[in-house]
């Protein structure tokens, strides 16, 4: 499955390098996350979506990449997300059309963003779409420690 001109721009705008870790929040079918992997060397992407048949259909097209330890996917709403056990924290998170984070659904936002917080690294940075395309939300106060 190819990237709609929207996605491409959108996985173009992110900083990425090799070797880095993402958490892409709302990930579909894993589109975006399967193209992000080709691009970051031994980097990891880890797609998360609240929909079990999304991420059936993500873990259906991206055998090789899982097989590699390139990228995984978990079922979970972002507001309940939790780092797997052992799972190092990630360098970038990115959401597009994630009601929890762009206004849809402004009480769940403290709690996703408390999740996604915690799965960052102290300097990892989170962007959403809604810019030009994207913007980052800045949340340091919500770091633990």
């Amino acid at each position: 499955m190819d990237l709609s001109p929207r996605l491409a721009a959108i996985v173009n705008a992110l900083p990425l390098w090799s070797g880095i870790r993402v958490l892409e929040i709302g990930c579909g079918p894993g589109v975006a996350a399967r193209a992000i992997a080709k691009r970051i060397g031994n980097g990891y992407v880890l797609g998360v979506d609240r929909s079990a048949k999304a991420i059936q259909q993500a873990l259906k097209s991206a055998t090789e990449e899982i097989a590699a330890g390139l990228l995984g996917f978990q079922q979970s709403a972002i507001e309940d997300f939790e780092l797997p056990a052992g799972v190092p924290l990630f360098d970038l998170a990115f959401a597009v059309r994630v009601g929890a984070l762009d206004g849809r659904h402004p009480q769940l936002e403290p709690l996703a963003l408390a999740s996604i917080a915690k799965a960052l690294t102290k300097k990892g940075r989170l962007f959403i779409d809604g810019g030009n395309p994207l913007k980052e939300l800045r949340f340091r106060a919500l770091r633990l420690p």
